[in-house]
């Protein structure tokens, strides 16, 4: 077995003697590169965020930018790490570094001001500037820096690629000023170049450090063997929730088994009668390669936590974690998807209706992993998702749901609805869709059904809303689906 080893800046680097359970975040600070910074240890802020080199979706090899604060340094054994420090192009025999055209952009408009967040976003902004195909908007006015969608630059450069990133002295604008402004990446830019070859191939990783272990096997069959051997172990796939633990609630596991690279959990299939997604694909390359084709998929990515997350975040974790407030459960129901489970002995496939069976609770073992989610086709051609919560992005919801219709003629053939923060588990709303189904997509039909709505699930008070709010929001949010699908249906 070959010694754990990062490559940060091009330079080959040991991951011992850091602990299996140190973030990539205090491993490269441990090294001198400080311009990774912490600021809140949970993946919202992204002062800590640095580039990786990934699978690429429009080429061989795309530059990610993830949450170091939240992925293990062992998580990143044999993989491509860029720092902010490692952006600019040192001098000839060491003379002074060229600045890399974010940082030059950012600092001539003003985009850094006590500069704590700087790199962070100059990271983010970076993955941006090297997403292949991002090009300049037809409608931009190149004099004025505009174009007529205020959150894409006249360059092509997606605003929201910045969402996870914080900046607490409020200087959004320069920021923007600078986001907008960056060209082209050359053709002798090394950065640039290094998106035509492969990334690193996932390598086995068996790395121990004081009496804890971090795994990494190269086949799902070895994997899913040494879950049975060792049913206590952790399973992390892009490590955003799991980080959260390590961070805030100091978890020190004895054996953390990695699934992130695993071949078999990263397959993404359209078949005749279906669409199989693989547990470990991350949503933002779900996003990229669906392109639009699920379009209730499509509209859940964006106000799923920020661009970082997703970049990291899988449907397997989301799932997985059995949360009663995540966002891909009630699009997940609504598209009545089914999950693949599998351990040493065999698969089997269960409906995602079937699988939550109390508090973060599930039909899943220890032993099991979920290898894929499967979407059934047809799609139902009337869908939506509202997500209710106190920020419009990069927010925990208080209630979310997903909509799923089949309209004839003015009639509703089928429903499916899925609610998520209104019970200890995400659930489908039966009342309402038995409600619905077989009566006129009329107002009058909707609103009967919002009163059965109202009543579905079990919501509870919290500090994001009271049981009352979540109910009303329920009903609140059929209405508003039938006053923005009427005129689409009847056309």
């Amino acid at each position: 077995m070959v010694a754990a080893r990062i490559t940060v800046n091009g330079k080959e680097t040991p991951i011992s003697p850091a602990a299996p359970h140190t973030t990539a975040l205090d491993f490269l600070r441990e090294r001198g590169l400080t311009g990774t910074k912490e600021g809140c240890a949970e993946g919202e802020c992204g002062a800590c965020s640095v580039l990786v080199a990934r699978p690429g979706v429009n080429k061989p090899t795309d530059w990610v930018a993830v949450n170091a604060c939240l992925v293990p340094a062992a998580a990143l054994d044999g993989q491509e790490v860029i720092t902010s420090e490692g952006l600019a192009t040192v001098g000839e025999s060491g003379g002074p570094a060229t600045l890399h055209p974010v940082q030059e952009e950012m600092a001539v408009r003003g985009g850094s001001q006590c500069g704590y967040c700087t790199p962070g976003f100059i990271c983010s902004m970076a993955a941006e500037y090297y997403r292949p195909d991002r090009c300049a908007h037809a409608d931009a006015d190149a004099e004025t820096n505009d174009s007529t969608d205020h959150e894409h630059g006249p360059n092509g450069f997606d605003l929201h690629s910045l969402s996870g990133n914080l900046c607490r002295c409020t200087g959004y604008r320069p920021i923007r000023d600078a986001a907008y402004a960056v060209g082209e990446p050359t053709d002798e830019d090394p950065l640039a170049q290094r998106r035509e070859q492969a990334p690193p191939a996932p390598v086995a990783t068996e790395y121990t450090q004081d009496g804890a272990t971090f795994l990494r096997k190269e086949t799902l069959a070895e994997t899913l063997q040494l879950l049975r051997e060792r049913p206590d172990a952790v399973v992390v796939a892009g490590s955003t929730d799991y980080g959260v633990e390590v961070n805030i609630r100091s978890r020190r596991a004895e054996c953390v088994v990695a699934i992130d690279r695993l071949p078999e959990l990263r397959e993404l299939r359209v078949e005749a009668d279906h669409i199989e997604i693989g547990a470990a694909v991350t949503l933002t390359e779900i996003e990229r390669r669906l392109d639009g084709d699920v379009p209730l998929l499509a509209e859940l990515f964006p106000q799923f936590a920020s661009r970082l997350i997703r970049n990291s975040g899988t449907l397997g974790g989301n799932l997985g974690t059995g949360s009663p407030i995540g966002d891909s459960p009630p699009v997940l129901l609504a598209l009545e998807a089914s999950l693949v489970l599998a351990d040493a002995d065999g698969e089997r496939v269960v409906p995602l209706a079937e699988y939550f069976t109390g508090y973060r609770q599930s039909v899943r073992r220890p032993d099991e992993l979920i290898r894929a989610v499967r979407i059934p086709l047809p799609l139902s051609p009337v869908t939506a998702f509202h997500k209710i919560a106190k920020r419009r992005f990069d927010d925990i919801s208080s209630v979310a749901i997903g909509f799923a219709l089949d309209i004839e003629d003015g009639i509703v053939r089928k429903a499916r609805i899925g609610l998520g923060g209104v019970a200890a588990t995400p659930i489908r709303a039966l009342a309402t869709e038995a409600a619905l189904e077989g009566k006129p997509w009329s107002a009058e039909t909707v609103e009967a059904a919002a009163r059965v709505l109202r009543g579905e699930g079990t919501p509870m008070s919290d500090h994001r809303a009271s049981a009352i709010y979540r109910s009303a929001m329920l009903g609140q949010s059929l209405l508003k689906l039938h006053a923005q699908t009427t005129e689409a249906v009847s056309s």
